[in-house]
């Protein structure tokens, strides 16, 4: 079916408490694996419909925030999600209790138990809990609908901030700067209300943790992230061997940088935006030419990619060009009930088009795969194991680059490798940023900015913070990055993932379709293992493994020591 023809209709709110009441006394009164079984079976189709409309409605909203019946639907499911929550918890609780947890173990493994173990530590069906929950949507809504309202000035017209964004890496060195004032002041004009939604925000959820007995919210915010194979300890680790390995790998690719542009280092927020005089690659073609590549690209990849993405194309399963009142930004997401997912993007002329095709693409081709799994949750693995599967398909991309890119092609693989090299330290500030937030909650927003800048100097010494841009250099940057407000301690995952991706970039170098066979098996493996696990089993290194780091850096360097640059400005 295709998506627009996809019926929605807001469901009775207490009726679905009902059914989930029903089903949750139907399994705890079960006398045998088998009829506990049939209610586990039939509690799975519910929750998949129950994700369809919320997910139909998400959609439709991102699409167009401006459009007042999916705003309505979105106010409902933002208060419904949080009480729902509750009987969603009792039905959690009633299968880690079941006398048949062992038959259940035994044909659908264990995770399920493990992640349902984490999952009770995250909620409380207290009205206190649930009514933070609440507010907590409320706000992230208001974010991204501030940020999907903006009306930027710049040239005599007024852009959003999507698609201000090729501007923002205009050759002309005049023209990009004030493209990135025009940026940061549209921030600074909203830097009240910024200041005051995250706040807001910190409060909350620090008192969320402290309801459930933690010591503020940063462990809550692991449990919410449903991390079951490493800890903070962990993460920490990994941070250390970024500073130590990967920060001088990125520092010498921004002094190459300097050198090309003419440019003294450290460069501006501006300057350090564009990577070759001549100007950064771009994609050649209008969005149907781009996604039409991506459908041969898909094609002569693999026979599963092939049929994967002529199913996307042909149930309208991508939204992809900026338009006013949409949502800023690009995610994947499924569609349960017709066992599909969706890709939501913002095309905006740039090299990003591309690699929507290909990051985007490489959730969605995972959840093709694994749509249909039982227990649904095993559709997806885990955050920081999803992000493997698109990272690495972009690299699986460069060799169709010049379809995509045409005489760009060779700058292209120039800067997408550096670019994935250095967007995990800026990552990982991201990361240690939050940490710091969590830790002092009592921060003023003043100290909040403070915190970003010095975590600048560490971990991203490129920056020049002279104040050309006042957003940027006074430590306010981090207010453009959705998911520092909407999906707290989320942003480490791209950065473990990216790491493995780079294992996949030297595997496609060494032998493509030697690649191709351990990202099958890895992918094939959908969320029915933790992310440790189905890195081993596909054959790959861990990311918490500092030797994993430190090869890939020493292979990336290298690489880009020698990389053909003879007639690129």
């Amino acid at each position: 079916m295709k998506f627009s023809e996809m019926p929605y209709e807001r469901p009775d709110k207490e009726e679905l408490k009902k059914q989930m009441t029903e089903l949750t006394e139907r399994l705890r009164s079960s006398q045998s694996y088998e009829e506990a079984k049939q209610v586990f079976l039939e509690e799975q189709i519910s929750e998949r419909h129950i994700s369809t409309l919320m997910n139909l409605v998400y959609i439709r909203h991102s699409i167009d925030t401006r459009d007042k019946f999916y705003e309505a639907e979105q106010n409902f499911w933002n208060a419904a999600g949080p009480e729902l929550e509750e009987y969603s918890q009792a039905w959690t609780k009633a299968m880690l209790e079941s006398p048949f947890r062992e038959d259940f173990s035994g044909e659908y493994g264990d995770l399920m138990f493990v992640n349902a173990e984490i999952a009770l530590k995250t909620f409380l069906p207290q009205e206190e809990f649930i009514a933070a929950l609440q507010r907590e949507n409320e706000l992230t809504d208001a974010y991204e609908n501030l940020l999907a309202s903006a009306a930027v000035p710049f040239e005599g017209k007024t852009y959003t901030l999507s698609q201000l964004t090729p501007f923002r890496t205009d050759p002309d060195d005049a023209r990009r700067l004030a493209a990135w004032k025009a940026e940061g002041q549209w921030y600074k004009d909203h830097q009240e209300t910024l200041d005051e939604y995250y706040d807001e925000l910190v409060h909350l959820r620090d008192r969320l943790g402290r309801i459930l007995g933690y010591d503020g919210y940063t462990q809550l915010g692991y449990y919410r992230m449903g991390r079951n194979c490493y800890d903070r300890n962990d993460v920490e680790h990994f941070r250390e061997a970024v500073i130590k390995y990967l920060v001088p790998v990125a520092d010498s690719i921004y002094r190459r940088q300097a050198e090309r542009l003419g440019k003294q280092y450290p460069m501006s927020f501006a300057d350090n935006a564009l990577e070759f005089r001549s100007g950064n690659p771009r994609p050649q073609g209008t969005p149907d030419e781009i996604l039409a590549m991506g459908k041969k690209f898909y094609e002569e990849l693999s026979p599963e990619t092939g049929r994967f993405f002529n199913h996307m194309l042909e149930d309208e399963l991508l939204n992809v060009l900026s338009t006013e009142g949409k949502q800023a930004g690009g995610y994947c997401t499924e569609i349960c009930d017709y066992n599909v997912p969706f890709i939501f993007a913002n095309f905006n002329g740039t090299q990003g088009d591309v690699e929507v095709v290909t990051h985007e693409a490489g959730h969605a081709f995972e959840a093709w795969m694994n749509i249909d799994r039982i227990p649904a949750e095993y559709c997806w693995p885990s955050m920081e194991a999803c992000e493997v599967h698109s990272m690495s398909m972009e690299f699986f991309a460069e060799p169709w680059a010049e379809g995509f890119f045409g005489e760009d092609a060779r700058k292209f693989r120039y800067s997408h490798l550096a670019g994935a090299l250095t967007f995990i330290p800026y990552g990982t500030m991201v990361d240690h940023f939050q940490h710091l937030v969590y830790d002092k909650p009592e921060m003023t927003p003043q100290e909040r900015h403070a915190t970003w800048k010095e975590l600048l100097r560490i971990y991203m010494p490129w920056m020049k913070l002279d104040g050309e841009i006042p957003f940027y250099s006074e430590g306010e940057g981090w207010q453009r990055q959705h998911h520092i407000y909407s999906s707290p301690f989320y942003y480490i995952d791209y950065c473990l993932a990216q790491t493995v991706a780079l294992e996949f970039w030297k595997l496609i170098g060494e032998d493509m379709p030697e690649a191709w066979k351990h990202y099958m098996t890895y992918t094939e493996q959908g969320g029915s293992r933790t992310f440790t696990d189905l890195l081993r089993n596909a054959g790959l290194q861990s990311p918490f493994d500092e030797a994993c780091l430190r090869g890939v850096c020493e292979k990336a360097r290298d690489y880009l020591d020698v990389y053909d640059l003879s007639g690129i400005a």
